[in-house]
Protein backbone atom coordinates (compact mmCIF):
# COMPACT_ATOMS: atom_id res chain seq x y z
CA UNK A 1 0.00 0.00 0.00
CA UNK A 2 1.40 3.99 -0.76
CA UNK A 3 0.51 6.41 1.03
CA UNK A 4 1.06 10.14 -0.75
CA UNK A 5 1.00 13.18 2.07
CA UNK A 6 -0.50 16.54 1.11
CA UNK A 7 -0.27 19.89 3.20
CA UNK A 8 -2.91 21.84 2.63
CA UNK A 9 -5.20 24.73 3.32
CA UNK A 10 -4.59 27.86 5.53
CA UNK A 11 -4.53 24.97 8.90
CA UNK A 12 -1.59 23.13 6.98
CA UNK A 13 -3.87 20.06 7.35
CA UNK A 14 -2.83 16.31 5.97
CA UNK A 15 -4.62 15.01 3.11
CA UNK A 16 -3.82 11.46 2.22
CA UNK A 17 -4.04 9.38 -1.37
CA UNK A 18 -3.97 6.11 -0.28
CA UNK A 19 -3.61 2.89 -3.22
CA UNK A 20 -2.49 -0.10 -3.48
CA UNK A 21 -0.76 -2.06 -6.59
CA UNK A 22 -4.43 -2.02 -8.68
CA UNK A 23 -4.08 1.38 -8.44
CA UNK A 24 -7.38 1.74 -6.84
CA UNK A 25 -7.29 4.29 -4.35
CA UNK A 26 -8.84 6.45 -1.60
CA UNK A 27 -8.91 9.97 -0.46
CA UNK A 28 -9.07 10.92 3.34
CA UNK A 29 -9.83 14.37 4.60
CA UNK A 30 -9.67 16.17 1.31
CA UNK A 31 -8.04 20.08 2.70
CA UNK A 32 -7.47 21.40 -0.57
CA UNK A 33 -9.18 24.52 -1.55
CA UNK A 34 -6.85 26.39 -3.70
CA UNK A 35 -6.35 25.72 -7.22
CA UNK A 36 -2.52 25.07 -6.80
CA UNK A 37 -3.55 22.41 -4.11
CA UNK A 38 -6.55 20.63 -7.05
CA UNK A 39 -3.55 20.77 -9.42
CA UNK A 40 -1.37 19.15 -7.24
CA UNK A 41 -3.50 16.39 -6.30
CA UNK A 42 -4.86 16.22 -9.72
CA UNK A 43 -2.08 15.69 -11.02
CA UNK A 44 -0.81 13.07 -9.12
CA UNK A 45 -3.84 11.04 -10.06
CA UNK A 46 -3.53 11.62 -13.55
CA UNK A 47 0.38 10.53 -13.59
CA UNK A 48 -0.28 7.38 -11.77
CA UNK A 49 -3.47 6.23 -13.21
CA UNK A 50 -5.41 6.01 -10.26
CA UNK A 51 -9.17 5.21 -9.75
CA UNK A 52 -10.42 6.82 -7.03
CA UNK A 53 -13.11 4.64 -4.85
CA UNK A 54 -13.96 6.36 -1.90
CA UNK A 55 -13.31 9.98 -0.07
CA UNK A 56 -13.26 9.08 3.25
CA UNK A 57 -13.53 11.72 6.63
CA UNK A 58 -12.01 11.42 9.71
CA UNK A 59 -13.96 13.76 10.68
CA UNK A 60 -16.02 16.87 9.88
CA UNK A 61 -14.22 20.52 10.84
CA UNK A 62 -13.45 22.74 8.49
CA UNK A 63 -9.99 22.23 7.39
CA UNK A 64 -10.57 18.54 6.74
CA UNK A 65 -13.53 19.01 4.40
CA UNK A 66 -12.55 22.34 2.47
CA UNK A 67 -11.91 19.88 -0.60
CA UNK A 68 -15.18 17.76 -0.46
CA UNK A 69 -17.37 19.07 -3.26
CA UNK A 70 -14.16 19.41 -5.67
CA UNK A 71 -13.69 16.21 -4.87
CA UNK A 72 -17.05 15.19 -5.30
CA UNK A 73 -17.65 16.90 -8.77
CA UNK A 74 -14.26 15.74 -10.32
CA UNK A 75 -14.55 12.11 -9.04
CA UNK A 76 -18.09 11.18 -8.80
CA UNK A 77 -17.02 9.89 -5.07
CA UNK A 78 -19.46 11.31 -2.12
CA UNK A 79 -18.21 11.90 1.39
CA UNK A 80 -18.12 9.03 4.06
CA UNK A 81 -18.29 9.70 7.11
CA UNK A 82 -19.88 9.40 10.94
CA UNK A 83 -23.42 10.72 11.40
CA UNK A 84 -22.21 12.42 14.38
CA UNK A 85 -20.50 15.43 12.69
CA UNK A 86 -22.94 15.96 9.90
CA UNK A 87 -24.21 19.18 11.21
CA UNK A 88 -20.74 20.77 11.08
CA UNK A 89 -21.31 20.56 7.26
CA UNK A 90 -23.97 23.20 7.11
CA UNK A 91 -22.13 25.24 9.20
CA UNK A 92 -18.76 25.42 7.14
CA UNK A 93 -18.99 28.83 5.45
CA UNK A 94 -20.06 30.68 8.80
CA UNK A 95 -17.31 28.62 10.80
CA UNK A 96 -14.69 30.47 8.10
CA UNK A 97 -16.23 33.84 8.68
CA UNK A 98 -16.18 33.32 12.19
CA UNK A 99 -12.40 32.59 12.04
CA UNK A 100 -11.42 35.32 9.52
CA UNK A 101 -10.88 33.03 7.39
CA UNK A 102 -11.97 34.91 3.60
CA UNK A 103 -12.81 31.45 1.55
CA UNK A 104 -16.40 31.22 -0.20
CA UNK A 105 -16.32 26.99 -0.07
CA UNK A 106 -19.95 25.51 0.11
CA UNK A 107 -20.56 22.05 2.37
CA UNK A 108 -20.86 18.77 0.33
CA UNK A 109 -23.43 16.31 2.07
CA UNK A 110 -22.24 12.96 3.10
CA UNK A 111 -23.04 10.59 0.60
CA UNK A 112 -22.52 7.07 3.25
CA UNK A 113 -22.68 7.09 6.91
CA UNK A 114 -20.10 5.17 8.83
CA UNK A 115 -19.91 3.20 12.04
CA UNK A 116 -17.83 0.59 13.28
CA UNK A 117 -19.50 -2.49 11.57
CA UNK A 118 -18.29 -1.17 8.53
CA UNK A 119 -15.38 -1.88 6.02
CA UNK A 120 -13.97 0.35 3.51
CA UNK A 121 -12.59 -1.76 0.26
CA UNK A 122 -10.79 -0.55 -2.53
CA UNK A 123 -8.56 -2.86 -4.67
CA UNK A 124 -7.28 -5.58 -2.61
CA UNK A 125 -7.46 -3.47 0.51
CA UNK A 126 -9.60 -2.51 3.24
CA UNK A 127 -9.83 -0.39 6.62
CA UNK A 128 -11.36 -1.23 9.81
CA UNK A 129 -13.14 1.77 10.75
CA UNK A 130 -12.77 2.68 14.53
CA UNK A 131 -14.96 5.32 16.07
CA UNK A 132 -12.68 7.07 18.46
CA UNK A 133 -15.05 10.02 19.98
CA UNK A 134 -13.47 13.17 21.88
CA UNK A 135 -12.33 15.57 19.76
CA UNK A 136 -15.44 15.47 17.90
CA UNK A 137 -18.31 13.92 18.34
CA UNK A 138 -18.10 11.91 15.43
CA UNK A 139 -14.09 11.40 14.78
CA UNK A 140 -13.11 7.82 13.10
CA UNK A 141 -10.15 5.81 12.40
CA UNK A 142 -8.98 4.00 9.70
CA UNK A 143 -7.07 1.12 9.98
CA UNK A 144 -5.39 -1.47 7.48
CA UNK A 145 -4.03 -4.60 9.52
CA UNK A 146 -1.80 -5.55 6.92
CA UNK A 147 -0.21 -3.08 6.51
CA UNK A 148 -0.14 -2.12 9.99
CA UNK A 149 -1.40 1.52 9.13
CA UNK A 150 -3.73 3.67 11.13
CA UNK A 151 -5.34 7.46 9.96
CA UNK A 152 -6.11 8.80 13.22
CA UNK A 153 -7.51 12.20 11.94
CA UNK A 154 -7.19 14.58 15.10
CA UNK A 155 -7.27 12.18 17.73
CA UNK A 156 -3.68 11.42 17.84
CA UNK A 157 -0.53 12.78 17.16
CA UNK A 158 3.08 12.84 17.41
CA UNK A 159 3.41 13.27 21.48
CA UNK A 160 -0.09 14.62 21.96
CA UNK A 161 -3.46 14.09 21.37
CA UNK A 162 -6.80 16.46 19.71
CA UNK A 163 -7.89 19.02 21.14
CA UNK A 164 -11.04 19.06 22.73
CA UNK A 165 -12.17 22.89 23.55
CA UNK A 166 -13.72 22.65 20.47
CA UNK A 167 -17.86 22.09 20.55
CA UNK A 168 -18.82 18.90 21.30
CA UNK A 169 -14.86 17.90 22.64
CA UNK A 170 -14.10 16.01 25.42
CA UNK A 171 -10.61 15.30 26.93
CA UNK A 172 -11.87 12.74 28.99
CA UNK A 173 -13.77 10.78 26.25
CA UNK A 174 -10.94 11.09 23.87
CA UNK A 175 -8.04 9.76 26.44
CA UNK A 176 -10.46 6.91 27.23
CA UNK A 177 -11.16 6.16 23.87
CA UNK A 178 -7.71 6.14 22.62
CA UNK A 179 -6.14 3.62 25.60
CA UNK A 180 -9.36 1.58 24.93
CA UNK A 181 -9.19 1.45 21.03
CA UNK A 182 -6.21 2.24 19.53
CA UNK A 183 -3.13 1.75 22.11
CA UNK A 184 -4.36 -1.93 21.99
CA UNK A 185 -3.21 -1.56 18.17
CA UNK A 186 0.71 -3.51 17.76
CA UNK A 187 3.48 -1.50 18.48
CA UNK A 188 4.55 -0.88 14.86
CA UNK A 189 1.63 0.66 13.56
CA UNK A 190 2.20 3.68 12.02
CA UNK A 191 0.19 6.49 12.50
CA UNK A 192 -1.01 9.06 10.10
CA UNK A 193 -2.20 11.78 11.85
CA UNK A 194 -4.51 15.13 10.24
CA UNK A 195 -1.83 17.36 11.05
CA UNK A 196 2.23 17.22 11.25
CA UNK A 197 4.48 14.25 10.82
CA UNK A 198 3.88 10.12 11.28
CA UNK A 199 4.61 8.35 14.62
CA UNK A 200 3.85 4.72 15.98
CA UNK A 201 1.33 3.53 18.04
CA UNK A 202 4.30 2.03 19.88
CA UNK A 203 6.05 5.29 20.21
CA UNK A 204 3.11 7.25 21.71
CA UNK A 205 2.33 4.45 23.93
CA UNK A 206 5.91 4.86 25.51
CA UNK A 207 6.45 8.49 25.65
CA UNK A 208 2.82 10.75 24.26
CA UNK A 209 2.64 12.60 28.16
CA UNK A 210 -1.10 11.96 27.80
CA UNK A 211 -1.41 8.28 27.69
Amino acid sequence: MTVKTFIFNPVQENTYLVFDETLEAVIIDAGCVFENEYRQIDGFIEYNKLKIKHLLNTHLHFDHILGNKYIADKYGVLPEAHAGDELMIASLESTLRSLGINLSVQGQPIGRYLTETDTVKFGNAQFKILHVPGHSQGSLCFYNEKDGILFSGDTLFRGTVGRTDLPAGDHNTLITNIQQKLMLLPDRTVVYPGHGATTTIGEERKSNPYL
